[in-house]
């Protein structure tokens, strides 16, 4: 690219693009791009409004295309007669294994996985330099031995969610020439964003515990990995930002360490601010999503200089804020829910 995404004394912008740009990953993203100074064009079907982006309107890099990736000609006619880009950050997806469900196997390969083929191959075409994919630590299932899973460990998936991003990956570290492909295996997410969602754990838990003031918790010995969306848009412009060949057809699991946490750790964290809250534990399992893993983020530290800056007891400080303010004042609403849409 012409100028490092960091250096804000730039000769000229980085054009990015970014798929999916109005949602809960891409919005925050897009306003932190814009602030360092380039180029973003965000195309974005959506499904959940766009009032994420209502604050980039004015700002004279911004521009935004209503359109469905799924289509194979949507990022070409997006960018006609406009300026090459260099880089494309895919977040367009059905993301979790209860939106996949939803809608059922067909229409969750079509987006997750042949979206990702059609912007793939009209990005080469484009003469993009690279393409960020936002995968998923889902993908390695149940550990098995207990130990840190890392980026060479096996993937044993145990949703369709994790099924069409694994696909999704396959395609892409098959391709040896440009855009020079990079893999995020995301942790689970939490934190405020112009597009919040409370499908997930943590949000999930904050807000539950402040409207109801209880919680029911199933699987509760489960240990997962949590990030915070700003280390995750951070992480993402450090991929960015990288010598290309240094990324090409790399994977990385992002997240931190100290966000490998138990449920009743996030219960304690709830508490801490909560602590009126009711407790029940159910034993219950349900199809589906069943990770119960710890993740290693050794490479991304090493590689990419990664580190976190947050944590979930920042996360449920600042979720908590929002509610009792009202910032957002419907939270219950459904557009705060990707499990809740219906594709047309």
């Amino acid at each position: 690219m012409t100028a490092k995404l960091l250096d804000q004394e730039m000769d000229a912008p980085n054009h990015i693009v970014i798929t999916g740009g109005a949602g809960y990953i891409g919005s925050l993203l897009t306003s932190e791009l814009l602030r360092l100074g380039h180029r973003v064009t965000v195309l974005d079907s959506l499904l959940f409004g766009g009032e994420s982006l209502i604050p980039c309107m004015a700002h004279p890099n911004f521009r935004f295309v209503k359109a469905d990736v799924t289509q194979p000609r949507a990022l070409l006619d997006s960018l006609r007669g406009h300026p090459q880009a260099d880089a494309i950050v895919h977040l367009a997806a059905v993301v979790g294994f209860p939106a996949c469900q939803a809608i059922g196997r067909d229409a969750a390969w079509r987006y997750n996985v042949e979206a990702v083929q059609h912007v793939y191959e009209q990005s080469a075409s484009l003469g993009v330099e690279r393409f960020v994919f936002s995968s998923s630590y889902s993908n390695y299932g149940l550990a098995e031995d207990n130990r840190p899973v890392d980026e060479t460990d096996s993937l044993n998936p145990q949703s369709l969610y994790a099924e069409t991003k694994i696909a999704a990956e396959e395609f892409l570290l098959a391709q040896d020439g440009d855009p020079a492909p990079l893999i995020f295996r995301l942790a689970t997410l939490y934190g405020i964003s112009p597009r919040t969602r409370f499908d997930l754990i943590v949000n999930q838990f904050v807000l539950e515990a402040f409207a109801k003031r209880e919680l029911i918790i199933y699987q509760r010995g489960y240990s997962r990995s949590f990030v915070h969306l700003r280390d995750v848009v951070r992480g993402i412009i450090l991929g960015l930002d990288a010598e290309v060949e240094k990324v090409r057809g790399q994977v990385y699991n992002l997240g931190t360490d100290a966000g490998n946490l138990t449920k009743d750790e996030i219960v304690g964290l709830v508490l801490k601010r909560l602590p009126e809250t009711h407790i029940h534990y159910k034993d219950l399992t349900f199809g589906g999503d069943m990770r119960d893993i710890t993740v290693s983020f050794e490479k991304i530290k090493r590689e990419l200089s990664f580190e976190a800056t947050l944590t979930v007891d920042d996360g449920v400080r600042e979720v908590l804020y929002a509610l009792q303010s009202e910032l957002i004042k419907d939270p219950q609403d459904g557009r705060y829910r990707n499990a809740r849409f219906i594709v047309q």
